[in-house]
């Protein structure tokens, strides 16, 4: 294939992917956006193997084979509930692919057109430090925030003293040893900066806590696109630039609008909580709610309120996801509709584990997008809504964001269900939740807690109300 004909069928894929990143902005195109998605990678795919100066292509079918197997296998035994974990671990394997291009492009610059050993070009060596830092960073980064996703590390800021100091002067270490490399070629100070953008990682990603997991996963998504596009610079491939480039771009005006929603400061988040207050983050609010007396409901009870209320607002949370409850809830909201009950669902930005958690799994359940609401949209309407109905949804209620300085999760926009006339709450026990604080909504008057598991809670639910 001809360099114009290749660069055509980059533009073509190039356009996919944009065309996929504006159909994922809404759940109504997404499987669209998915499409298009799917058909960039295959074009970019079968132009790059058909570019004449590759030759390996037993080893190429090879990793493909093992790649793509592997990537089946987890595709089809991957839970729902295990997304998040799976979008960060495989953050980290793009970020580890970074990494082992630049060492790549170091050892074997002949190979990749940048110069030769020890005369590499200034600015190549520039693209691939580069690349391999952000590349580290986003690997080990990638790893703890899979760690914390999947319970493996306490979903609580892990602060350490002096924190803040290590990390700038770990930054400022880290740029001193890029310009190094780039004016020696020195394998030492590649290898120096690459182990020392993998410490950064595990440092900027440990202080944060389990309530600003979602904006850190779409971070690491940025900074994944970043690594990308670095190093396809040093491979000049075009199509990485652009790819990596709406990636990067993408997940950093994602990160920014969560940020926004959740009153947090985008640059604490890229400088691992930086300026926050660790005594604050360390501190739970336990104390204010402990002795108080929790209200107990049944299915039957709650069955009764739902039934006879004029407006109910579904509130789902992680809870739900670990109990594949999506198919249950529309199940029981479907009977509650027949009883001219109104049914809407209030989504707050960071539900779940990772970005648009709730809003996949809804969708999976053929819920109405008409009714499902953001939380700038619906919140307001709480104060006039006869029952909010918390399924699994624990910190993103929590009254705490709101009135405790203490909290580490104070400052944080949450669905103000505790205005709703009666608060119907299903979770497994009155455990905290993922950033390790009390929920004092649990103790409101208002509130009626619905303990069991969610699909469970639900099915008994539906089933008390189409026999009453």
């Amino acid at each position: 294939m001809s360099p114009d004909l290749s660069a055509l069928f980059y533009l073509i894929a190039a356009i996919c992917f944009i065309m996929a990143l504006r159909g994922l902005s809404s759940p109504a195109t997404s499987r669209t956006g998915n499409f298009y998605g799917m058909l960039g990678m295959a074009v970019a795919i079968l132009t790059t193997l058909l570019n004449p100066s590759l030759s390996r292509y037993g080893t190429i079918a090879m990793a493909i084979l093992i790649g793509g197997s592997i990537g089946a296998f987890i595709a089809r035994r991957i839970a729902m509930t295990a997304l998040p974990q799976l979008v960060a671990g495989f953050h980290s394997l793009v970020g580890l692919a970074a990494v082992l291009v630049a060492v790549a492009a170091f050892y074997t610059p002949e190979a990749y057109g940048i110069g030769m050993s020890g005369h590499i070009h200034f600015s190549s060596l520039i693209e691939m430090s580069l690349g391999a830092a952000i590349g580290a960073i986003t690997f080990t980064g990638s790893l703890v925030a899979f760690a914390k996703l999947q319970g493996l590390v306490s979903g609580k800021p892990l602060v350490f003293p002096y924190q803040h100091y290590i990390n700038l002067c770990l930054g400022i270490a880290l740029c001193v040893l890029i310009l190094g490399f780039a004016l020696t070629q020195s394998g030492t100070l590649l290898g120096l900066l690459t182990f020392l953008a993998l410490a950064l990682g595990f440092l900027l990603i440990l202080p944060i806590g389990g309530a600003d997991m979602p904006v850190v996963v779409s971070m690491l998504n940025s900074y994944s696109g970043w690594a990308a596009a670095g190093i396809g610079f040093t491979l000049a491939n075009n199509l990485l630039i652009i790819t990596g480039a709406l990636v990067g771009a993408s997940g950093a005006i994602l990160s920014y609008i969560m940020c926004k929603g959740m009153n947090r400061s985008i640059i604490n988040v890229i400088l691992g909580g930086f300026g926050t207050d660790s005594q604050a983050a360390s501190v739970g609010s336990s104390d204010t709610t402990e002795g108080k007396p929790v209200k107990v409901s049944s299915a039957e009870d709650a069955a009764f309120i739902l039934k006879n209320a004029r407006s109910v607002i579904v509130v789902p949370g992680y809870g739900m996801a670990v109990a594949q409850a999506q198919h249950a809830l529309r199940e029981m909201a479907d009977l509650l509709k027949k009883n001219n009950v109104q049914v809407r669902y209030a989504i707050h930005p960071v539900a779940g584990r990772m970005p648009g958690h709730m809003n996949v799994l809804l969708a999976e359940a053929n819920i109405s997008y008409d009714e499902v609401f953001e939380l700038e949209d619906i919140n307001s309407d709480f104060a006039t809504t006869d029952v909010a109905f918390v399924i699994g949804a624990n910190d993103i209620t929590n009254p705490a964001a709101k009135s405790d300085p203490k909290s580490p999760i104070y400052g944080m926009p949450i669905l103000d269900v505790e205005k709703a006339r009666t608060v119907l709450f299903v979770k497994r026990s009155l455990a905290s939740g993922y950033a390790g604080v009390d929920n004092a909504l649990f103790y409101r008057d208002n509130t009626l807690m619905v303990l069991g598991d969610a699909k469970k809670v639900c099915e008994e639910v539906a089933k008390a109300i189409s026999h009453g």
